[in-house]
Protein backbone atom coordinates (compact mmCIF):
# COMPACT_ATOMS: atom_id res chain seq x y z
CA UNK A 1 0.00 0.00 0.00
CA UNK A 2 1.35 3.40 -0.93
CA UNK A 3 1.68 6.02 1.77
CA UNK A 4 1.46 9.72 1.20
CA UNK A 5 4.92 11.30 1.43
CA UNK A 6 3.52 14.05 3.66
CA UNK A 7 2.30 11.40 6.09
CA UNK A 8 5.74 9.77 6.20
CA UNK A 9 7.49 13.09 6.81
CA UNK A 10 4.99 13.99 9.51
CA UNK A 11 5.59 10.65 11.25
CA UNK A 12 9.35 11.17 11.13
CA UNK A 13 8.93 14.64 12.60
CA UNK A 14 6.78 13.31 15.43
CA UNK A 15 9.35 10.63 16.27
CA UNK A 16 12.16 13.21 16.18
CA UNK A 17 10.30 15.54 18.52
CA UNK A 18 9.58 12.66 20.89
CA UNK A 19 13.26 11.72 20.94
CA UNK A 20 14.21 15.29 21.75
CA UNK A 21 11.64 15.42 24.52
CA UNK A 22 12.95 12.20 26.03
CA UNK A 23 16.54 13.44 25.86
CA UNK A 24 15.46 16.63 27.60
CA UNK A 25 14.05 14.54 30.43
CA UNK A 26 17.36 12.71 30.99
CA UNK A 27 18.57 13.08 34.56
CA UNK A 28 21.42 15.51 35.24
CA UNK A 29 24.68 13.65 35.97
CA UNK A 30 24.65 14.60 39.63
CA UNK A 31 20.92 14.42 40.34
CA UNK A 32 21.36 11.42 42.61
CA UNK A 33 24.27 12.95 44.53
CA UNK A 34 23.98 15.20 47.58
CA UNK A 35 26.77 17.68 48.37
CA UNK A 36 26.64 19.59 51.63
CA UNK A 37 28.59 22.36 53.33
CA UNK A 38 29.07 23.77 56.83
CA UNK A 39 30.48 27.29 57.15
CA UNK A 40 32.74 28.64 59.85
CA UNK A 41 31.70 31.62 61.96
CA UNK A 42 31.98 34.09 59.09
CA UNK A 43 28.90 32.73 57.32
CA UNK A 44 28.21 32.35 53.62
CA UNK A 45 27.81 36.09 53.02
CA UNK A 46 31.17 37.10 54.46
CA UNK A 47 32.32 38.60 51.12
CA UNK A 48 35.45 36.50 51.43
CA UNK A 49 36.35 32.98 52.56
CA UNK A 50 33.04 31.19 53.17
CA UNK A 51 31.29 32.88 50.27
CA UNK A 52 33.97 31.76 47.83
CA UNK A 53 33.57 28.14 48.96
CA UNK A 54 29.77 28.41 48.82
CA UNK A 55 30.02 29.63 45.23
CA UNK A 56 31.69 26.33 44.35
CA UNK A 57 28.80 24.39 45.86
CA UNK A 58 26.29 26.45 43.90
CA UNK A 59 28.31 26.00 40.71
CA UNK A 60 28.12 22.22 41.15
CA UNK A 61 24.37 22.46 41.64
CA UNK A 62 24.05 24.45 38.42
CA UNK A 63 26.51 22.45 36.32
CA UNK A 64 25.77 18.90 37.50
CA UNK A 65 22.33 19.07 39.10
CA UNK A 66 23.50 17.89 42.51
CA UNK A 67 21.27 18.20 45.54
CA UNK A 68 22.70 20.59 48.12
CA UNK A 69 22.26 21.36 51.80
CA UNK A 70 24.07 23.87 53.99
CA UNK A 71 24.53 24.87 57.60
CA UNK A 72 25.62 28.42 58.39
CA UNK A 73 27.43 28.42 61.72
CA UNK A 74 26.67 31.29 64.13
CA UNK A 75 29.10 34.20 64.54
CA UNK A 76 29.87 32.95 68.03
CA UNK A 77 30.34 29.36 66.87
CA UNK A 78 31.96 26.88 69.24
CA UNK A 79 33.21 23.37 68.57
CA UNK A 80 29.81 22.14 69.71
CA UNK A 81 28.17 24.22 66.97
CA UNK A 82 30.50 22.80 64.32
CA UNK A 83 29.89 19.25 65.50
CA UNK A 84 26.14 19.83 65.48
CA UNK A 85 26.33 21.27 61.98
CA UNK A 86 28.34 18.36 60.59
CA UNK A 87 26.09 15.81 62.28
CA UNK A 88 22.99 17.45 60.84
CA UNK A 89 24.46 17.00 57.36
CA UNK A 90 25.07 13.32 58.13
CA UNK A 91 21.43 13.03 59.18
CA UNK A 92 20.47 14.70 55.89
CA UNK A 93 22.04 11.75 54.01
CA UNK A 94 24.78 13.77 52.33
CA UNK A 95 27.27 11.95 50.10
CA UNK A 96 29.95 14.62 50.56
CA UNK A 97 30.27 17.17 53.36
CA UNK A 98 32.59 20.17 52.97
CA UNK A 99 33.87 21.81 56.15
CA UNK A 100 34.85 25.40 55.43
CA UNK A 101 37.88 26.26 57.52
CA UNK A 102 40.34 24.88 60.03
CA UNK A 103 37.87 25.45 62.86
CA UNK A 104 35.88 22.47 61.59
CA UNK A 105 38.84 20.07 61.58
CA UNK A 106 37.96 18.26 64.81
CA UNK A 107 34.28 17.98 63.94
CA UNK A 108 35.16 16.58 60.52
CA UNK A 109 37.68 14.18 62.04
CA UNK A 110 35.22 12.64 64.47
CA UNK A 111 32.40 12.45 61.93
CA UNK A 112 34.66 10.86 59.30
CA UNK A 113 35.85 8.22 61.75
CA UNK A 114 32.28 7.35 62.69
CA UNK A 115 30.97 7.42 59.10
CA UNK A 116 33.58 5.86 56.79
CA UNK A 117 31.14 5.63 53.88
CA UNK A 118 30.57 9.39 53.79
CA UNK A 119 33.20 11.53 52.07
CA UNK A 120 34.44 14.82 53.48
CA UNK A 121 36.49 17.75 52.21
CA UNK A 122 38.18 20.11 54.65
CA UNK A 123 39.26 23.55 53.50
CA UNK A 124 42.43 25.14 54.89
CA UNK A 125 43.47 22.26 57.11
CA UNK A 126 44.54 18.67 57.28
CA UNK A 127 43.62 16.39 60.17
CA UNK A 128 45.55 15.73 63.34
CA UNK A 129 45.15 13.69 66.50
CA UNK A 130 44.62 15.30 69.89
CA UNK A 131 48.40 15.28 70.42
CA UNK A 132 48.75 17.19 67.10
CA UNK A 133 50.35 14.25 65.32
CA UNK A 134 49.21 13.99 61.67
CA UNK A 135 46.13 11.95 60.88
CA UNK A 136 45.14 10.80 57.40
CA UNK A 137 41.70 9.31 56.73
CA UNK A 138 40.73 7.80 53.36
CA UNK A 139 37.37 9.59 53.33
CA UNK A 140 38.71 13.08 54.07
CA UNK A 141 40.33 15.22 51.38
CA UNK A 142 42.17 18.33 52.61
CA UNK A 143 41.86 21.36 50.30
CA UNK A 144 44.76 23.68 51.13
CA UNK A 145 46.38 26.72 49.56
CA UNK A 146 49.95 27.95 49.31
CA UNK A 147 48.77 31.55 49.50
CA UNK A 148 52.28 32.70 50.35
CA UNK A 149 53.04 32.53 46.62
CA UNK A 150 50.28 34.94 45.65
CA UNK A 151 50.86 37.13 48.71
CA UNK A 152 54.51 37.43 47.63
CA UNK A 153 53.33 39.08 44.42
CA UNK A 154 51.00 41.36 46.39
CA UNK A 155 53.87 42.31 48.70
CA UNK A 156 56.14 43.16 45.79
CA UNK A 157 53.37 45.24 44.23
CA UNK A 158 52.58 47.02 47.49
CA UNK A 159 56.25 47.84 48.04
CA UNK A 160 56.35 49.45 44.61
CA UNK A 161 53.16 51.44 45.30
CA UNK A 162 53.66 52.72 48.84
CA UNK A 163 54.36 56.43 49.13
CA UNK A 164 55.31 56.27 52.80
CA UNK A 165 57.57 53.24 52.75
CA UNK A 166 55.31 51.42 55.21
CA UNK A 167 52.83 48.58 54.61
CA UNK A 168 50.75 46.89 57.31
CA UNK A 169 49.12 43.53 57.80
CA UNK A 170 47.12 41.75 60.47
CA UNK A 171 45.13 38.58 60.98
CA UNK A 172 41.82 37.73 62.54
CA UNK A 173 43.41 34.93 64.55
CA UNK A 174 46.98 33.78 64.05
CA UNK A 175 46.47 30.31 62.62
CA UNK A 176 48.81 28.94 59.92
CA UNK A 177 46.25 29.48 57.15
CA UNK A 178 46.21 33.17 58.17
CA UNK A 179 49.88 33.85 58.84
CA UNK A 180 50.83 32.25 55.51
CA UNK A 181 49.37 35.34 53.79
CA UNK A 182 51.25 37.70 56.09
CA UNK A 183 54.53 35.85 55.67
CA UNK A 184 54.20 35.78 51.89
CA UNK A 185 53.57 39.54 51.88
CA UNK A 186 56.73 40.07 53.92
CA UNK A 187 58.78 37.95 51.55
CA UNK A 188 57.51 39.94 48.57
CA UNK A 189 58.40 43.23 50.25
CA UNK A 190 61.84 41.90 51.19
CA UNK A 191 62.43 40.80 47.61
CA UNK A 192 61.42 44.22 46.30
CA UNK A 193 63.82 45.86 48.73
CA UNK A 194 66.67 43.57 47.70
CA UNK A 195 66.09 44.26 44.01
CA UNK A 196 65.59 48.01 44.30
CA UNK A 197 67.77 49.11 47.20
CA UNK A 198 64.77 50.29 49.22
CA UNK A 199 63.78 49.85 52.86
CA UNK A 200 60.01 49.40 52.78
CA UNK A 201 58.75 48.23 56.19
CA UNK A 202 55.94 45.83 57.09
CA UNK A 203 54.05 46.78 60.24
CA UNK A 204 52.11 44.14 62.15
CA UNK A 205 54.39 41.22 61.31
CA UNK A 206 57.76 42.03 62.84
CA UNK A 207 60.19 39.23 63.52
CA UNK A 208 59.84 35.54 62.75
CA UNK A 209 57.53 34.54 65.62
CA UNK A 210 54.13 34.71 63.95
CA UNK A 211 52.35 34.20 67.28
CA UNK A 212 53.33 37.78 68.13
CA UNK A 213 52.02 39.36 64.95
CA UNK A 214 49.04 41.72 64.91
CA UNK A 215 45.53 40.25 65.17
CA UNK A 216 42.04 41.37 66.12
CA UNK A 217 41.17 38.12 67.87
CA UNK A 218 38.19 37.16 65.73
CA UNK A 219 36.84 37.07 62.18
CA UNK A 220 33.64 39.06 62.65
CA UNK A 221 34.14 42.43 64.36
CA UNK A 222 34.57 44.95 61.56
CA UNK A 223 34.98 47.81 64.04
CA UNK A 224 38.14 46.14 65.36
CA UNK A 225 39.49 45.93 61.83
CA UNK A 226 38.83 49.60 61.21
CA UNK A 227 40.39 50.67 64.51
CA UNK A 228 43.54 48.60 64.00
CA UNK A 229 43.89 49.86 60.43
CA UNK A 230 43.54 53.46 61.59
CA UNK A 231 46.33 52.80 64.08
CA UNK A 232 48.54 51.50 61.28
CA UNK A 233 47.74 54.55 59.17
CA UNK A 234 48.65 56.78 62.13
CA UNK A 235 52.02 55.00 62.22
CA UNK A 236 52.60 55.91 58.59
CA UNK A 237 51.38 52.88 56.67
CA UNK A 238 49.41 53.60 53.51
CA UNK A 239 48.59 50.02 52.37
CA UNK A 240 47.12 47.27 54.55
CA UNK A 241 46.54 43.53 54.07
CA UNK A 242 43.84 42.27 56.47
CA UNK A 243 43.66 38.47 56.68
CA UNK A 244 40.52 38.36 58.76
CA UNK A 245 37.42 37.58 56.72
CA UNK A 246 34.63 40.14 57.23
CA UNK A 247 36.83 42.05 59.71
CA UNK A 248 38.73 43.25 56.64
CA UNK A 249 35.70 45.29 55.59
CA UNK A 250 36.65 47.62 58.43
CA UNK A 251 40.06 48.12 56.80
CA UNK A 252 38.41 49.05 53.53
CA UNK A 253 36.18 51.53 55.33
CA UNK A 254 39.24 53.07 56.98
CA UNK A 255 40.73 53.89 53.57
CA UNK A 256 37.73 56.15 52.89
CA UNK A 257 38.73 58.37 55.81
CA UNK A 258 42.41 58.55 54.84
CA UNK A 259 43.03 59.69 51.25
CA UNK A 260 45.96 57.99 49.56
CA UNK A 261 45.57 54.70 51.43
CA UNK A 262 44.74 51.31 49.95
CA UNK A 263 43.67 47.85 51.04
CA UNK A 264 44.59 44.40 49.70
CA UNK A 265 41.73 41.89 49.66
CA UNK A 266 41.95 38.21 50.52
CA UNK A 267 40.36 34.94 49.41
CA UNK A 268 38.18 36.42 46.62
CA UNK A 269 38.55 39.34 44.23
CA UNK A 270 37.14 42.01 46.50
CA UNK A 271 36.67 44.45 43.65
CA UNK A 272 33.80 42.38 42.28
CA UNK A 273 31.93 41.82 45.55
CA UNK A 274 29.07 44.16 46.59
CA UNK A 275 30.25 44.25 50.22
CA UNK A 276 33.39 46.11 49.10
CA UNK A 277 31.75 48.40 46.54
CA UNK A 278 32.04 51.53 48.68
CA UNK A 279 35.83 51.53 48.58
CA UNK A 280 36.60 49.39 45.54
CA UNK A 281 38.64 52.21 43.99
CA UNK A 282 40.99 51.82 46.98
CA UNK A 283 41.61 48.10 46.46
CA UNK A 284 45.18 47.61 45.25
CA UNK A 285 44.69 43.92 44.48
CA UNK A 286 43.38 40.76 46.16
CA UNK A 287 45.22 37.59 47.14
CA UNK A 288 42.79 34.99 45.86
CA UNK A 289 42.24 31.39 46.87
CA UNK A 290 40.22 29.78 44.10
CA UNK A 291 38.16 27.70 46.49
CA UNK A 292 35.07 27.60 44.31
CA UNK A 293 37.02 25.78 41.62
CA UNK A 294 38.39 23.19 44.07
CA UNK A 295 35.03 22.63 45.77
CA UNK A 296 33.27 22.03 42.47
CA UNK A 297 36.07 19.70 41.37
CA UNK A 298 35.88 17.52 44.48
CA UNK A 299 32.10 17.31 44.13
CA UNK A 300 32.53 16.22 40.50
CA UNK A 301 34.96 13.52 41.61
CA UNK A 302 32.30 12.21 43.97
CA UNK A 303 29.66 12.17 41.23
CA UNK A 304 32.07 10.21 39.02
CA UNK A 305 32.93 7.84 41.90
CA UNK A 306 36.56 8.97 41.69
CA UNK A 307 36.86 10.69 45.08
CA UNK A 308 40.29 10.25 46.65
CA UNK A 309 40.96 11.14 50.27
CA UNK A 310 43.89 11.08 52.65
CA UNK A 311 46.88 13.37 52.94
CA UNK A 312 48.59 11.71 49.98
CA UNK A 313 45.74 12.97 47.81
CA UNK A 314 45.30 16.40 49.33
CA UNK A 315 44.86 19.37 47.02
CA UNK A 316 47.28 22.28 47.43
CA UNK A 317 46.44 25.36 45.39
CA UNK A 318 49.50 27.09 43.90
CA UNK A 319 50.33 29.62 41.23
CA UNK A 320 51.21 26.73 38.93
CA UNK A 321 47.82 25.02 39.12
CA UNK A 322 45.79 28.21 39.33
CA UNK A 323 44.68 27.58 42.90
CA UNK A 324 46.02 30.95 44.06
CA UNK A 325 46.55 34.24 42.25
CA UNK A 326 46.38 37.99 42.61
CA UNK A 327 43.50 39.79 40.97
CA UNK A 328 43.58 42.19 38.04
CA UNK A 329 44.52 45.79 38.67
CA UNK A 330 41.00 47.15 37.98
CA UNK A 331 41.15 50.84 39.00
CA UNK A 332 44.51 50.65 40.77
CA UNK A 333 46.41 51.65 37.61
CA UNK A 334 49.79 50.04 38.18
CA UNK A 335 52.94 51.82 36.98
CA UNK A 336 54.04 51.12 33.43
CA UNK A 337 55.67 47.72 33.18
CA UNK A 338 54.42 46.45 36.57
CA UNK A 339 51.99 43.93 35.08
CA UNK A 340 54.84 42.43 33.05
CA UNK A 341 57.09 42.39 36.12
CA UNK A 342 54.47 40.55 38.15
CA UNK A 343 53.98 38.04 35.34
CA UNK A 344 57.74 37.44 35.27
CA UNK A 345 57.89 36.99 39.05
CA UNK A 346 55.01 34.53 38.86
CA UNK A 347 56.86 32.54 36.19
CA UNK A 348 60.01 32.50 38.32
CA UNK A 349 58.09 31.24 41.36
CA UNK A 350 56.51 28.48 39.27
CA UNK A 351 59.87 27.46 37.80
CA UNK A 352 61.58 27.52 41.19
CA UNK A 353 63.94 30.34 40.31
CA UNK A 354 62.37 32.27 43.20
CA UNK A 355 61.54 30.30 46.34
CA UNK A 356 58.65 31.47 48.50
CA UNK A 357 58.88 29.56 51.76
CA UNK A 358 55.77 28.29 53.48
CA UNK A 359 54.49 25.28 55.40
CA UNK A 360 54.23 23.48 52.06
CA UNK A 361 57.89 23.61 51.08
CA UNK A 362 59.91 23.92 54.27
Amino acid sequence: MKQNKKTIFASVAVFAMAALALSGCAAAPGSGYKACMVSDSGGFKDASFNEEAYNGLMAAKKDYGVQVATVQSPETATQTDYTTGINSMIDAKCDLIVGVGFNLANAVREAAKANPKINFALIDSSLSNDDYSPLSLPNVKPLQYDTAQAAFLAGYLAASETKTGKIATYGGMLFPSVTIFMDGLKQGVDYYNSMNGTTVEVLGASGTDSSKWAATGDFNDQAKGKTLTEQFFAQGADIVLPVAGPVGIGSGQATLDKPGTMVIGVDSDWYNLPAHAGYKANILTSVEKKMAKAVESVIKSGIDKKFTGGDANQYVGTLANGGVQISDEHEAMYPSGMAATLADLKAQIISGAITVTSMYNK
